[in-house]
């Protein structure tokens, strides 16, 4: 069931790709944060922020007041480890902040800090971003050092976390592989394989929701799932055809038009069908060829069963003098074929006169044959050659279209000796027997059953429900 695990690995890659882009997003801030501290400048989303609130400005103001503001600040920037080198000045409500600021980003909170006291006019930034290597690096570490720290502290919630979604991945995997189980529910070879994948990706999903209610992260199962309908959807245009192809596999699975063996045409191909799997249809043309036709195409073709009625009828066109009474002509033809070897007397054999032109009468002899019994060509082919001889014992006259000139020769042939004129004799009759044989052929038969030794699967099935 190729097709099946080709899809349930894509659907668990876009659970992987949707995880890794959600922790990406979680990041984009950071990294936003990094470009301001490589050059040292505000974005424009940063400078609308810092926009100072529309208020109205009072006109009661005195030093009481800006010793307000200074001390409120001074507590505010004291707390915060980044913004304690800050040097804060009040004069009428009018706050100017110089100093080094570590970052770009922390130069932004001081401003919006400042702006936030009541009773502030305006902020004169005279803040100055420290660009110091040393300063930086010590920074870097301590994030990082902090980051350590608190994966170590969360590690075994994650490790928790992470084994419960492989245990369920194990799970549904082994209950998948469960063969037996999902055959006695669904006797479909097809059908049962795709209901193990399902389980499976139903158990995967469960754990997957396990495991993130225990990382307090559940709310993020929904930005996943639309994440992973997106990539689905997008994954779905770019394998039209194989889903198309695949979904027609299932369809001729539960309800088979043919079954191993029979003789079909599907649009201008023709042979014997040899197996029917989850992506195309293989059949073995009378002249020995495999035939590989994509179940897409076979679901929607026009699709002619020569084996599902056992009784077949054969026909053949024979030519005759127009001269010749066709009364008796017929009869003889009827009676011709109604004496064969392979030929039913139920459904009666008939001769009928087809056309009339140019001194030629048209004959339609026809018969039906019970392929389950003998084979439709080989009854053919023997009635071709009893209708010929027996016109020819009973001289009826063949259509003289051209006019034939035979020029006689004195004869120079060798004529056999005893021995090797029984020879021929015995040769003739050998043959002649052998053209008498109208059992069924089994050469093509040979290569369906080799091609049923290849141990590969077959959706064609005998109690499937026949179309």
């Amino acid at each position: 069931m190729f097709y099946c695990r080709f899809l349930f690995n894509k659907l668990t890659i876009v659970y992987i790709v949707a995880l890794l882009s959600l922790s990406g997003i979680g990041h984009a801030q950071d990294v936003g944060g990094l470009g301001q501290i490589l050059t040292g400048t505000s974005t424009e989303a940063d400078k609308q922020a810092d926009a100072p609130p529309d208020r109205v400005i009072a006109t009661n103001n005195n030093a009481q007041d800006d010793q307000k503001i200074k001390k409120r600040l001074t507590q505010i920037f004291s707390e915060l480890d980044a913004l304690k080198q800050i040097e804060i000045s009040v004069r009428s409500g009018v706050v100017g902040l110089s100093g080094l600021v570590p970052s770009a980003k922390e130069e932004t909170r001081a401003l919006q800090f400042a702006r936030q006291i009541e009773g502030v006019v305006g902020v004169e930034n005279n803040l100055t971003v420290d660009r110091s290597l040393q300063r930086r690096l010590d920074s870097t570490q301590n994030r990082l050092t902090s980051t350590a720290k608190d994966i170590l502290a969360n590690l075994p919630i994650l490790a928790s976390a992470l084994g419960l979604l492989v245990f369920f991945w194990l799970i549904g995997s082994w209950i998948a592989k469960r063969k037996a189980l999902y055959h006695r529910l669904a006797p479909n070879p097809f059908i049962a394989e795709l209901a193990g994948q399902l389980t499976r990706l139903v158990f995967i999903v469960t754990g997957l929701v396990l495991a993130l209610d225990l990382l307090d992260a559940r709310p993020l199962l929904g930005t996943i799932l639309g994440a992973a309908g997106l990539l689905s959807l997008s994954i779905s245009f770019a394998v039209r055809d194989t889903v198309e192809n695949y979904i027609a596999s299932i369809l001729l699975s539960l309800r088979n038009p043919f079954q191993t063996n029979d003789l079909i045409k599907i649009n201008d191909f023709e042979g014997q069908v040899a197996r029917l799997n989850s992506r195309a249809t293989i059949l073995i043309s009378p002249d020995g060829n495999h035939i590989r036709i994509p179940n897409a195409v076979v679901y929607k073709a026009i699709i002619t069963n020569y084996t599902r009625n056992p009784k077949r009828r054969f026909s053949f066109i024979i030519n005759i003098d127009a001269n010749q009474p066709l009364l008796p002509v017929q009869s003889l033809a009827v009676q011709t074929l109604s004496e064969l070897k392979g030929v039913l007397n139920e459904p009666k054999p008939s001769v009928l006169v087809k056309e009339l032109s140019d001194g030629i009468v048209q004959l339609e002899c026809s018969g039906w044959v019970d392929q389950t019994l003998s084979s439709h060509a080989r009854v053919r082919s023997q009635a071709i050659r009893h209708i010929k001889e027996v016109f020819e014992d009973h001289g009826i006259a063949w259509p003289d279209a051209l006019q034939r000139i035979e020029v006689s020769r004195a004869p120079s042939v060798v004529q056999p000796s005893g021995l090797v004129q029984q020879e021929l004799d015995q040769a003739e009759a050998d043959y002649s027997q052998e053209l008498s044989d109208v059992s069924i052929d089994n050469s093509l038969q040979q290569h369906v059953d080799k091609e049923q030794d290849k141990d590969s699967e077959n959706l064609l099935q005998n109690h499937t429900p026949k179309e």
